[in-house]
């Protein structure tokens, strides 16, 4: 039997950042991952449909070239060559990181954790064929596409995400049941390819999270690129023929399609049983402390398993706070523990246009403050933006009329994935009006849109009529 001072389940980008930084604290740290590290993320999610958003963001710009005065006779999609090049990224990020493990000496342990028993002072590990002791245990274990109950994964023709990257060719018609990041990911690259692509989302808005305005303008930029919507509409049932699959919607009207992305959200991986204590859960999800602790003693949860913001970096942060708070217990050290603010960590969505927000949106700004201000800038005002001919969208912040302090800031538009960055960093550090005015933006750049938009929050916008 094997011990360690720190176990981590799951190799993610929770798991696999903990147990990196865990090792540079110098603590004996093992991962269990039954597949290959980097998780979800890496493998079978960010990192792919990036590596395809490129190439169909590219596709189109070359389509669009006559606009820019270049000439191209004719273009086409290879799509098993794209399809291999996302596998080529693919494996260069996760053998990286495979290769920092192995140089590192960090042991990783293929195989799946099916019990958890606490004995004494510490926690023995079951597997189906070993057992393992350990200090600390970290749950990684991540989380999975739902499905609907009246229709199930089959791999081919009703598919999950990871279902649709193992595809190498493109289908000619796709359906996308949800309209979410996920969803309106997917259906703004395969647009792009040429598939004749429908959103089936049964609230009233796409990406429902996000501010009302960016999902409003989110709608119109998809329709304008020919992807059908039907908003407020459920799938009520489908039936399968030799060559396709015909949906039957709530309103009445029925959709033939080639193949079904089943994009309704995810829910948590949580499998392992306790023996001798119970775990707190809610709904399949992991209950943890602002400091990442479970109920159990030395047994923290990290990333998706705990439910409380689905996005890689949250399980990377989260596993870097856990990994110092053990540091501190260990060595008896002062390191100074982040409280980690949920509201204050950006998301992006990699649609064309691109989507990036950080904060409250306004309803819920006018809900809790009550009294706020509104700037907003458009990217057809911004220099830079028209000069890559991508004036679509605009930046839309949101501050506190009593003090001044920005809350929340909403993109839409080229670059909007990168652009928040610096809003992340403002309202990460309750920056105010008064703050942003000491920074100098360069020009020409996108990030003028952004502070423009600040401008605007007391209506001094110079480019803005």
């Amino acid at each position: 039997m094997t011990r360690f001072k720190v176990i981590v389940i799951g190799g993610g980008p929770g798991g696999y950042v903990t147990a990196i930084r865990l090792q540079q604290y110098g603590i004996d740290v093992a991962v269990f991952e039954k597949e290959r590290l980097g998780g979800v993320c890496l493998n079978h999610g960010c990192i792919p449909t990036k590596s395809l958003v490129k190439v169909a963001d590219l596709y189109k710009e070359i389509k669009e070239s006559e606009d820019f005065g270049i000439s191209i006779e004719r273009s086409s999609v290879d799509y098993k060559k794209v399809w291999q090049r996302k596998n080529n990224v693919v494996e260069k990020l996760v053998s990286g990181i495979e290769f920092m493990f192995n140089k590192r000496k960090i042991q990783i342990i293929k195989e799946t954790v099916t019990k958890i028993e606490k004995i004494d002072s510490e926690y023995k590990i079951f597997t189906d064929s070993d057992e393992f002791f350990a200090e600390y245990v970290i749950l990684a274990t991540g989380s999975k596409p739902k499905e609907l109950s009246f229709m199930k994964f089959d791999g081919k023709n009703i598919l999950s995400s990871r279902d649709l990257l193992k595809m190498d060719k493109l289908p000619k018609k796709l359906v996308v049941i949800g309209g979410g990041v996920i969803g309106c990911e997917f259906a703004s690259i395969y647009n792009q390819f040429g598939v004749d692509v429908e959103i089936v989302e049964f609230l009233p808005n796409l990406i429902d999270l996000e501010d009302t305005e960016i999902s409003k303008r989110l709608t119109m930029a998809l329709k304008r690129s020919g992807i059908k919507l039907h908003l407020n509409t459920s799938v009520e049932s489908y039936e399968e023929t030799q060559n396709s699959i015909l949906l039957k919607l709530s309103n009445g009207k029925e959709i033939d399609t080639d193949k079904v992305l089943l994009s309704v959200g995810r829910e948590p991986v949580m499998d392992i049983e306790f023996l001798n204590e119970h775990i707190s859960m809610d709904n399949g999800f992991v209950n943890i402390d602002k400091m990442m602790r479970t109920n159990l003693k030395n047994v923290f949860a990290i990333g998706d398993v705990t439910g409380k913001l689905m996005l890689a970096h949250t399980a990377s942060k989260q596993g870097l706070i856990v990994a110092d708070i053990i540091h501190n217990e260990i060595n008896k050290t002062e390191i100074e523990i982040i409280d980690l603010d949920y509201k204050k960590i950006p998301a992006c969505t990699f649609t064309n246009p691109e989507i990036a927000s950080v904060g409250y949106t306004q309803k819920e700004a006018e809900e809790k403050f009550n009294k706020v201000l509104i700037g907003k800038f458009p990217f057809s005002a911004n220099g830079k933006a028209i000069g890559l001919g991508a004036t679509f969208g605009f930046v839309k912040v949101i501050a506190l009329e009593d003090s001044n302090k920005i809350i929340g800031i909403h993109i839409i538009g080229p670059q909007a994935t990168e652009l928040i960055a610096q809003a992340g960093i403002l309202v990460g550090l309750d920056a105010t009006i008064d703050d942003v005015k000491k920074t100098v933006f360069a020009h020409p750049t996108i990030s003028e849109a952004l502070m423009e938009a600040i401008e605007d929050l007391e209506k001094l916008a110079i480019h803005k009529i």
